[in-house]
Order: C-alpha cells, then sequence, then structure tokens
C-alpha cells in the first residue's frame, strides 16, 4: 500500500470542511486494519463525487482525525446505469454489489422474483442491507471510485417493473429467443432520442431466468430483451458481462 493509497468514507456536516472526524468503523479500519499513522496521507470520499486530500493527524481507532489540505471533485459519468438484479443464491449478490461498484453502477436494486430461491424477511432483508452496503463501500475504497451506488430496498419484480418510468432505456437479459443485441438496441434508441440514452436501466433474473410472466410484463412495461450471447451465463457472470458491455457502449457514443 502506498502513501496515499489509504481511503476513507465519510459525510462532513459541513461544505468545505477544515478538519473531518471518521466514524468508529472507518477508524478502525484505517488505523487497525491499514495502520495508516500520523502524517499519512488520507483520500477520504464521500460517494456523492467529492473527496478530500487529507493527513491523519490523529490516529485514534475510534474517532480518527485530519486535516483536508484540499478538496477535488468528479464530475458523474454522462450516463447513469441502475442495475435491478434478482436476488441470486447464497452470497451471490455481495460480489455483484461489489463489481457493480467497480464498473460504475449508479444505482442498484435487488429484486425478489418467482424463481428466487431466497425468502427475507424484514429482519434479515435489513441485515442483508447493511452487508450489500458494506460490500459497495469497500469496493469503492479498493478501486477509488468516489461515487458509492444507492442500494434499494428488496422489491417484488413485478411492481417494480411497472414503476419504471424515469429511464431512456430499459434492459432485460434474455434467453429467449428473438432478443437483440446491446449494439443493435442502444444504436436504435440514440437515434430516436437524438443523443445516447442517458438513464439506463438494466434487469438481470435469478438461476434459471425470469418466469415467462414476468418477460411479457416487463416487454408491456417498455423494457427490451437483450441476449447476452449464445451461452447461459451464471448470475454474476451475467451482471459483470452486463455492465461491463453497457458502460463501454454507452462511453463510445
Amino acid at each position: 500500500m502506498g502513501m496515499s493509497d489509504f481511503r476513507a468514507f465519510c459525510r462532513p456536516t459541513e461544505k468545505e470542511p477544515r478538519y473531518l472526524t471518521l466514524s468508529a468503523a472507518e477508524s478502525h479500519h484505517l488505523v487497525a486494519v491499514n495502520r495508516a499513522r500520523k502524517g499519512a496521507t488520507v483520500v477520504v470520499f464521500d460517494g456523492q463525487g467529492h473527496e478530500w486530500i487529507c493527513e491523519l493527524t490523529q490516529n485514534s481507532k475510534k474517532a480518527a482525525e485530519l486535516q483536508v489540505r484540499f478538496p477535488q471533485d468528479t464530475a458523474p459519468l454522462p450516463h447513469t446505469i441502475t442495475l435491478a438484479q434478482a436476488l441470486p443464491k447464497g452470497s451471490t449478490m455481495e460480489a455483484i454489489v461489489r463489481k457493480a461498484t467497480e464498473i460504475g453502477a449508479r444505482e442498484i436494486i435487488p429484486l425478489q422474483s418467482e424463481r428466487t430461491q431466497v425468502h427475507l424477511d424484514g429482519t434479515r432483508s435489513e441485515r442483508k442491507h447493511d452487508k450489500w452496503a458494506t460490500a459497495a463501500l469497500e469496493a469503492a475504497k479498493q478501486c477509488g471510485n468516489p461515487w458509492l451506488p444507492t442500494i434499494h430496498p428488496l422489491q417484488p419484480v413485478a411492481s417494480f417493473l411497472e414503476s419504471t418510468q424515469d429511464y431512456d432505456l430499459k434492459l432485460i437479459a434474455s434467453l429467449h429467443p428473438g432478443a437483440k443485441s446491446l449494439k443493435t438496441v442502444l444504436s436504435d434508441r440514440s437515434g430516436s432520442l437524438g443523443r445516447p440514452p442517458r438513464r439506463v436501466l438494466w434487469a438481470i433474473g435469478p438461476e434459471g431466468d425470469f418466469t415467462p410472466s414476468e418477460m411479457s410484463i416487463a416487454q408491456s412495461a417498455g423494457f427490451e430483451p437483450i441476449t447476452l450471447g449464445p451461452l447461459v451465463l451464471r448470475c454474476e457472470t451475467a451482471a459483470i458481462y452486463a455492465l461491463s458491455v453497457l458502460s463501454y457502449e454507452l462511453s463510445a457514443l
């Protein structure tokens, strides 16, 4: 770890802070886990595009203090990608959240679909949500992404699909015949909008894909079925592949 590789998360209350105090969890991570010493350079970020280049002045494991040297802001990408992911089995969702954060997804919406094999009640759902938020934060620290994705509460697929009016383009990964390639759909949509789509939503199914009735709800809600190639991909591979290709194609437009 180089001198400036220390990253910490903090949402300051002031607009132009001169000093920052980290939470107990962030202080522990910086001082006890990453062994940052007094005088170390630390990049503090708020997950909303703002960063502060700081010097660690108090290396307390419970309330580390930093002096701000200078702020730097990162402009958001010209497009925002939202991943709506039907819950896969086990801890796969954590892996998907990490990768989606690295690729730069702005929002992640976990979905409960008919074929989702995990059923979460209130407290389990909250615990999972906290785990996913932690996974996103760790990934953002590791890859230097100053934007933290918003992770929404778990939602049932059908009601979610019907409440997606705010997007320029809605895609759903599909194994069914007649699904189009991403390139075709993007060039058609860019042509009809007169510009590349700015807000794109991509829905990815669970193991075994969305059911035919979920696919038909999606299509009547204006989703374009997209093929991810001839092979059946595992959930996390599908999500990473879909986001990577989409992000590449959007930045090339």
